[in-house]
């Protein structure tokens, strides 16, 4: 019988049909790792008391129960504030890649935001969300009633990824759509169309950065969760391959032994780049690949929440 921290693996996830029982599973699961981790303090709502020990945060103290036991206690697993979070779907089509794992990134993404979702809901916080490609495609606006999750769930298990990438575009309406200041998750692969004009990385990622700033611009708080293919992140590839590039269809056959340590150096930059403009920006920045368990993205995501609000 597998235990409820099983289902934080993708792979074992990808065996449950249901996108609200992924979404359950890999909570209760990272909820149960929670419990035994040193994380107590990044908990999604109040769960128990225990003793007090020195070194204990002395707002954790419920002066409450003191009062009547003459004994101190703190909380534990209580979240401090609500804030309204939209959850950011790219849906260009290079998200649908799938080569060493069962998910794709798409599918990678849509789990891990229906987890979100599930965490933002029982923080009884307003979730809603907002899945672009070269724009806007659709929305959902934010409530914090329980229902709401089953029309997240609904709107994200419809979604299917589909046409080309405009991310300056897309994160610019999308800063305008968010009318108050937010907490906005951004899931993407953030890779520039294989046409995109720039004569070099950086030119090529700045619409990618100009994006991020506008949002950033309207006092909106970003987590970016940047996510690739295993096998984009480890270049694993031996044989002579024929690569596409997924929204162009544009083929090219390569030795993958002769690219191997060029493309892994791009990799890297490319990565970095992002992740010293977020940085920049105060934008938190998680690198993952479909191939990366759950329970990371979810504590990073609790940590910048802790951090900022």
């Amino acid at each position: 019988m597998r235990k409820a921290t099983d289902y934080l693996s993708p792979a074992l996830i990808r065996q449950v049909a249901r996108l609200d029982l992924r979404a359950r599973f890999i909570v209760e699961g990272f909820l149960a790792g929670l419990h035994r981790s040193p994380f107590h303090g990044f908990s999604v709502e109040f769960s128990e008391h225990r003793r007090y020990v020195p070194g204990d945060d002395l707002k954790t103290i419920d002066w409450n129960l003191y009062a009547r036991t003459d004994r101190f206690y703190v909380k534990q697993y209580q979240a401090e504030t609500n804030v309204t979070g939209f959850l950011c779907m790219d849906l260009s089509e290079s998200m649908g890649y799938q080569r060493l794992q069962e998910l794709t990134k798409f599918e990678y993404c849509i789990c891990l935001a229906a987890a979100l979702a599930y965490l933002m809901v029982r923080q009884q916080d307003p979730v809603g969300v907002i899945a672009f490609a070269d724009r806007v495609r659709t929305s959902l606006e934010p409530r914090a009633q329980r229902k709401q999750l089953g029309n997240v769930l609904a709107l994200l298990s419809r979604l299917k990824p589909s046409g080309r990438t405009d991310m300056e575009a897309s994160l610019t309406q999308l800063a305008r759509m968010i009318r108050h200041r937010s907490l906005v998750v951004l899931l993407s692969d953030f890779l520039p169309p294989a046409d995109a004009p720039g004569a070099s990385l950086e030119e090529d990622l700045e619409p990618v950065l100009r994006g991020l700033r506008h949002l950033r611009h309207q006092g909106h708080d970003v987590i970016v969760f940047h996510v690739l293919e295993q096998a984009e992140a480890e270049f694993p590839f031996e044989d002579l391959t024929e690569f596409e590039e997924p929204e162009s269809h544009e083929k090219l056959t390569v030795d993958p032994r002769g690219v191997r340590t060029s493309y892994l150096e791009t990799l890297a930059q490319f990565r970095e780049t992002i992740k010293q403009e977020c940085y920049r920006l105060r934008i938190d920045y998680v690198p993952l690949h479909t191939g990366v368990p759950f329970d990371r993205a979810l504590t990073s995501y609790l940590v910048a929440r802790s951090q900022r609000f």
